[in-house]
């Protein structure tokens, strides 16, 4: 497993349901990662203005405003747009299929496709590894 030896980096966390901030942070705080959280979209984008995170884990069905509307909104603020997203969602298409979601979602044509996916229920080593590669490969 490939992981992350570097600088404390900042995950803010962005999900509807407290027992997945709560699961989540504590894993990553765990793997001495700094955490901060959001439980929809709307606050998410006040916490990555105000807490500049090193990348995002985004859940995509939340209220006031989806994980899809996030994103696309940093996608498209130059600012923000480099922030690294991770997709954590049990939203898994067709038939269940998490790669179905994340061929989807890959493939949208207004906005460049999110650096991971990490379909619900999370596999926390799959969940660090993903982490701990584009840590790795996101430039200084």
């Amino acid at each position: 497993m490939i992981e992350y030896h570097g600088p404390q980096k900042k995950i803010l966390v962005v999900d509807d349901e407290q027992s997945t901030i709560v699961y989540l942070e504590t894993l990553l705080q765990d793997n001495d990662y700094e955490t901060a959280s959001a439980h929809n979209g709307a606050e998410g984008l006040e916490k990555i203005i105000s807490e500049k995170p090193d990348l995002v884990l985004l859940d995509i069905n939340m209220p006031e405003q989806s994980g899809i509307r996030l994103y696309r909104n940093l996608r498209e603020k130059p600012e923000f747009a480099s922030i690294p997203v991770i997709i954590v969602t049990a939203v898994t298409g067709w038939g269940g299929d998490p790669e179905e979601f994340h061929k989807f979602i890959s493939t949208r044509k207004k906005v460049p496709p999110p650096e991971g996916f990490v379909p619900k229920p999370i596999v926390r080593e799959s969940l660090l590894k993903t982490i701990a590669d584009i840590l790795l490969a996101k430039p200084k």
